[in-house]
């Protein structure tokens, strides 16, 4: 993968980023086979293809010049996915996938649970705790527009955080403040860590809630990479004057049969025996999805 700034011409077709996609997730259930502790792994299943579409496809960004200031910005909003972004990052080319398993997790590692800016250059924001994400990216494009700059900020959401009102503060600034600039995506897998979305928190008319403040709204197959292409090639300019939500359907686990809607593997690992088996299922899923 080239290590510039995407251009339209340079960029994966829908394809090519499926195959990177499939290969983020091998990487993925390696990793967690490898882990001696509990990697978030239903969470990082279910935004792989998210991940691939933004660091491969969506973002303008350069691995090699990563204090640009024409850059856009990503803010990883749900914290524990962080292994996804470090993993989808790498494949892109900010650094090794090799330097992410050899020392994840360890005391003094870049590559911690939860991202951190200070350890990781390429990284926009430490994050982590939940709600904060879409709050951090207001700031940052209400920054980028009183400058005049002409990126833009990125963020992901899981759809359990939206249910914390520093949310919806932040989406009702947004709108204030006319940020077409931002673009927030939420990963709707519709799990919690201990139960499933609607037993604990009403979210539906979960797109509803969004128009209501003001937000230009995409519902899409968070697993469809066509529709992920299409909602970003659709993203309104910049400079416009309404933030966009895509609300991304998915399925916790996505790709490994006996993860998927299974609340056990929110977090977990792997052994030798359950890695196997895991990789078989990834691959036995992926064929029959490209029959």
């Amino acid at each position: 993968m080239s290590s510039s700034p995407l251009q339209t011409d340079q960029r994966p077709n829908v394809a090519e980023l499926e195959d990177l996609a499939f290969e983020l997730r091998r990487k993925l259930l390696q990793l967690c086979g490898t882990y001696e502790g509990a990697v978030h792994i239903g969470g990082d299943l279910s935004s792989a293809d998210i991940f691939t579409a933004l660091f491969h496809y969506g973002l303008n960004v350069d691995p090699t010049d990563i204090a640009n200031p024409a850059r856009d910005r990503f803010v990883l909003s749900k914290g524990h996915a962080a292994v996804c972004m470090y993993i989808a990052m790498a494949m892109r080319g900010f650094f090794s996938y090799e330097g992410i398993v050899d020392t994840y997790g360890q005391l003094d590692s870049a590559y911690g649970m939860h991202p951190c800016k200070v350890q990781l250059p390429g990284v926009e924001a430490s994050t982590g705790s939940l709600g904060h994400g879409l709050p951090l990216a207001v700031g940052m494009a209400l920054s980028a527009r009183h400058r005049g700059d002409a990126h833009r900020v990125f963020t992901l959401l899981g759809d359990g955080e939206t249910g914390e009102g520093s949310v919806w503060e932040a989406a009702m600034a947004a709108r204030s403040n006319r940020l077409g600039n931002l673009v927030a995506f939420v990963d709707r897998n519709r799990q919690l860590m201990t139960s499933f979305a609607e037993e604990r928190v009403a979210f539906e008319p979960y797109p509803d809630k969004w128009r209501a403040f003001g937000w230009n709204v995409v519902h899409i197959d968070g697993h469809d990479m066509g529709q992920l292409v299409e909602a970003l090639d659709a993203l309104p300019e910049p400079h416009s004057e309404t933030p966009t939500v895509i609300i991304a359907e998915t399925v916790k686990g996505k790709g490994v049969d006996f993860m998927e809607h299974n609340l056990a593997w929110h977090a977990g690992s792997l052994g030798a025996a359950d890695l196997e088996r895991a990789l078989a299922a990834l691959t036995a899923s992926r064929e029959k999805e490209s029959v």
